[in-house]
């Protein structure tokens, strides 16, 4: 008799190497096809005709993103956190902003720079800022949602990462920063970076050598599937919800003047948000239906910085305080910053 208890470990392997964003997107596509047939080919028109009006932005993305790779450029970064303190701070927070690291990829160069002895301030105000803005992440929110949407974020985002900064550095010598790291730090983590790959010493003229045209070719590919399939998905629930989710309701919850709606999108924006790229187009749907200017921004910023899978990755590597102090200066950055531009927009 065939052992089953032997078998299943095979089965289950070709499962496990299916992509859970794309499934998602079949399986959304499938239920309009049985239970919406009339909606199936308008929404998913209308998804692919907004993906291919992204393309020209996702290029340019995906190319950036290789470029920094290919030349080792990331290591102009480490020099952010040498010298004074307001200095590291302030250079932190401008690196965050413009860094290529998910929320899990920077978790090794965080761990390597609190071990080597960088001060939690100056750590605090990278650590905030990097997952709210990089290169590919303005090129996708000036094509959705407007250039002046992408530099206010990028502002809200290194200013959110200089309150976290000297927030910290105020409170330096307390007992709520001793000892910030926990004792194991994680290796990698299951989203979209994987393990931490080695990076090269820094060479601007990448093409010129093999290895790091691989680097270019590899990082340029990756990144492209991965901002396709999400950018995929999210236009497809942007179809949906613009089908599904009457304008008024939107409009009457997160629409209007006032801090109420600001304060809502910053609280709805950790458990609805799925990725940085897939919340660019939501947010236009969302906008598109009445949302308020003031609650669009508080609730990316909220979303980039405390959703589940960057607050996982801050709770594996830092201790319940550091952890809750980061959520906090998150939130409260996010209701400002929504504040700020619901006055100005």
């Amino acid at each position: 008799m065939t052992d089953l208890s032997q078998s299943a470990a095979p089965l289950r392997r070709p499962f496990a190497r299916i992509d859970k964003v794309l499934l998602t997107c079949v399986g959304i596509a499938i239920a309009l096809l049985l239970l919406d047939r009339a909606a199936f080919w308008p929404s998913i028109t209308e998804a692919a005709t907004s993906l291919a009006q992204t393309g020209p932005f996702i290029l340019f993305a995906v190319a950036a993103i290789g470029v920094m790779r290919a030349t080792g450029s990331e290591r102009l970064m480490e020099g952010a956190f040498e010298g004074r303190e307001t200095r590291m701070i302030v250079l932190g927070a401008l690196a965050g902003g413009l860094s290529p690291f998910c929320s899990c990829e920077v978790i090794p160069f965080i761990a390597a720079l609190l071990a080597a002895g960088a001060p939690l301030s100056a750590v605090m105000a990278f650590w905030l800022a990097s997952p709210l803005m990089d290169p590919a992440m303005f090129a996708i929110t000036a094509g959705a949602l407007g250039t002046d949407f992408a530099i206010a974020k990028t502002i809200g985002a290194v200013a959110i990462g200089l309150m976290g900064g000297f927030a910290m550095m105020a409170l330096s010598g307390t007992a709520l920063l001793a000892n910030p790291l926990k004792a194991r730090t994680p290796s990698g983590c299951g989203s979209c970076c994987g393990g931490e790959a080695a990076r090269p010493t820094l060479k601007w003229a990448f093409w010129q050598d093999a290895p790091r045209r691989r680097v270019f070719a590899e990082a340029a590919w990756a990144n492209l599937l991965f901002l396709g399939k999400w950018l995929l998905l999210a236009y497809l629930l942007q179809a949906l919800l613009i089908r599904y989710i009457p304008a008024e309701w939107i409009g009457t919850t997160l629409g209007g003047d006032g801090i109420g709606p600001i304060l809502l999108g910053a609280l709805l924006g950790a458990p609805a948000y799925l990725n940085g790229y897939a919340a660019v187009p939501l947010i236009e749907g969302l906008v598109a239906q009445g949302m308020s200017q003031g609650a669009a921004m508080s609730f990316v910023i909220a979303g980039g910085v405390s959703s589940i899978p960057a607050a996982v990755a801050v709770w594996a590597l830092v201790k319940p305080k550091i952890f809750l102090s980061y959520l906090g200066l998150a939130i409260t950055g996010a209701i400002l910053a929504g504040l700020t531009w619901g006055a100005i927009a």
